[in-house]
């Protein structure tokens, strides 16, 4: 539940260049998620190898956010990368199964998977990946144009990354 007595976070608009201002977004996002209780948030990758799942402040901040009511989509290329290199995210993830939907384009024809966080009020998108340089912000146009990507790779996806693998 939101604290409404609590300062709101102000999330950043414009430009954004560097590792260090990528993850600083990510963090701050994932503050504001659960300060005002955001329904939904959508993670899309090609591989998450550079996000920063796997600290401690990351995961406290979904922990804080993952409440009945929520839901969390992982978008990927491929889930190797975040399972082998994420070691606190698999558990948690493990945990709130029935929060998260997580598909995988694999190497698809026309899946190239936006590096992006979408939410239904705000929106981060790396569009250089590699140097980790993009925008973030509020606009409705960019906002629904992110989703729209997404939502096209989403459909071409499969599920992946499952919370338990059953075998024989």
């Amino acid at each position: 539940m939101p604290n409404d007595d609590a300062p709101r976070l102000s999330l950043p608009e414009g430009r954004f260049d560097g590792r260090e201002a990528f993850d600083a977004l990510l963090r701050g996002a994932l503050s504001a998620a659960a300060q005002q209780g955001w329904k939904e948030i959508v993670f899309s990758d090609a591989d998450f190898a550079d996000w920063p799942l796997g600290e401690r402040a990351t995961i406290e901040a979904l922990q804080a956010w993952s409440a009945s009511g929520r839901r969390l989509m992982l978008l990927a290329q491929r889930f190797d990368v975040l399972e082998r290199g994420h070691a606190r995210f698999v558990p948690w993830r493990r945990m709130w199964d029935h929060i998260i939907e997580c598909r995988a384009t694999g190497k698809a024809a026309g899946s190239e998977v936006p590096s992006a966080i979408w939410t239904p009020t705000w929106f981060l998108h790396r569009i250089d990946p590699e140097r980790s340089r993009g925008v973030s912000g509020d606009d409705a146009r960019a906002r629904r144009a992110l989703r729209e990507a997404i939502d096209e790779c989403w459909r071409l996806a499969r599920p992946a990354f499952p919370a338990s693998t059953l075998g024989l």
